[in-house]
């Protein structure tokens, strides 16, 4: 059975209208595509700040802010755009962090990191942790409670969320409360099932895609060992990491990499919840904003957030 014949009804339209990405050779068009543009909302304000990144260089990180506020501190979300290690910036997830602070009732910051082949890990890491430690020290100016902090991110967003949590608890850094690596890139060995699977150019992000990904991610790192902070699936010790939410679709070669490290939290005692929507590609939720499952998708991973931050509002609709 095909990869089209496989996906969702609707969810198929837009694969016939988006351009296919190969990597590396469409890196270069891939950044200089145009951006959706994004509704500001009314009830977030959006400010932007310049702050030291992992290697001291500036960075810029995005605040989004419930407005009014009442003086109450508020929890908080890191989040960390995805892009494959190579793309993407904080700009692109404007629509995301404003409904993240609206409906979670916290302050997002959401960190532009640097990108790889250019800046190969630990340096985008090493940006995401930098940000997570000035958003808890400067806790007082932002009025947030450290100890209802989250870290958030989609695709390698996800998996620099898995990894950060993995840092920042081996570093004894910052406490994060709760964590969601939402469909995470983790795994740089490509050998599960998954992986093998999605090959068609039109599945959003492939198998060919992602062992170019992983080639500038981990740039001179990879003929050597592989850090877990690198590849969070290579991890041996999940104990003691926050509770954790994560979803990925049946069509996308990171599902068994998310469903293994799914497990073996689980088996390490930490709190984790996990859906598999079938029929759905990587990304599906972003690029089919008003389809049902995409709806669903979306909906179901931010009241996650919601009830991981105000746990006095624990309520899930569906």
């Amino acid at each position: 059975m095909d990869f089209m014949s496989r996906v969702a009804p609707e969810l198929k339209e837009i694969l016939t209208v988006f351009p296919p990405l190969s990597l590396p050779e469409g890196l270069e068009a891939a950044r200089q595509a145009p951006a959706f543009l994004i509704e500001k909302l009314e009830s977030v304000n959006i400010t932007t700040r310049s702050i030291a990144g992992g290697d001291g260089q500036d960075m810029k990180v995005k605040i989004y802010e419930p407005t009014p506020r009442n003086g109450t501190k508020l929890p908080a979300l890191l989040f960390i755009h995805g892009g494959g290690y190579v793309l993407g910036d904080a700009d692109g997830s404007d629509g995301d962090c404003q409904e993240f602070a609206q409906e979670a009732q916290c302050v997002v910051v959401s960190v532009d990191y640097r990108l790889a082949p250019e800046h190969p890990f630990p340096a985008p890491l090493e940006d995401c942790y930098a940000a997570l430690v000035w958003m808890t020290k400067a806790a007082d100016e932002l009025n947030i409670d450290v100890s209802r902090v989250a870290v958030a991110g989609q695709s390698a967003g996800g998996g620099l969320t898995a990894a950060l949590s993995l840092l920042a608890r081996d570093r004894k850094g910052p406490a994060i409360s709760f964590q969601m690596p939402l469909y995470p890139m983790i795994d740089d060995r490509n050998v599960t099932p998954s992986s093998y699977e999605i090959t068609d150019e039109r599945a959003i992000w492939n198998r060919g895609n992602n062992l170019a990904g992983w080639r500038m991610y981990l740039g001179e790192h990879a003929n050597g060992e592989i850090s877990p902070y690198a590849a969070p699936a290579r991890a041996k010790n999940l104990s003691n990491l926050p509770p954790t939410y994560t979803c990925v679709g049946q069509l996308d070669p990171f599902r068994d990499e998310t469903i293994e490290y799914v497990a073996k939290l689980a088996q390490a005692g930490v709190p984790v919840e996990f859906h598999l929507y079938p029929g759905a590609y990587h990304g599906f939720e972003l690029l089919n904003p008003t389809s049902e499952i995409g709806k669903k998708a979306k909906n179901q991973y931010v009241q996650a957030l919601k009830k991981a931050l105000q746990p006095q509002h624990e309520s899930i609709s569906i």
